[in-house]
């Protein structure tokens, strides 16, 4: 069984803040709206070849860097099976292995990872700008 007071909480009392409509391009000062602003709302075949292209864009970035990042960390092991007088040498007193496959890895994906989100941007300011005009 529930009881209520009469009063209402705070919470309650407060408005949820109105709801503001987000589009694709902020264009400030402008009445006008481009015509491909309307085609990627109104999904038309237009917009729809525009992000289309986008997509591919950054999934062929993305293959490439994933391909990258395969034959660069897959040559590793097979770098230190087929010449095995790397084992031999030391850093610091520490086996050269345990530095190419403990630690450069580990700044190499980093690496990997600023580049994709870099080439990710730059597709997509090309795609605003491509927009814009």
């Amino acid at each position: 069984m529930r009881v209520t007071t009469g009063r209402t909480s705070s919470a309650h009392q407060q408005r949820a803040p109105r709801r503001k409509r987000v589009v694709l391009a902020d264009r400030r000062g402008s009445r006008d709206v481009p015509r491909t602003i309307i085609d990627l709302e109104n999904q038309s075949s237009m917009g729809e070849a525009m992000i289309r292209n986008l997509v591919r864009a950054q999934l062929r970035s993305s293959l490439w860097l994933a391909a990258i990042s395969a034959a660069f960390l897959g040559a590793l092991p097979v770098l230190l099976r087929y010449v095995p007088v790397l084992s031999e040498i030391r850093l610091f007193g520490i086996p050269l292995p345990w530095f190419l496959l403990g630690v450069l890895p580990f700044p190499f994906i980093l690496l990997i990872g600023y580049i994709g989100t870099r080439k990710a941007e730059q597709h997509e300011r090309e795609f605003m700008d491509m927009v814009d005009r």
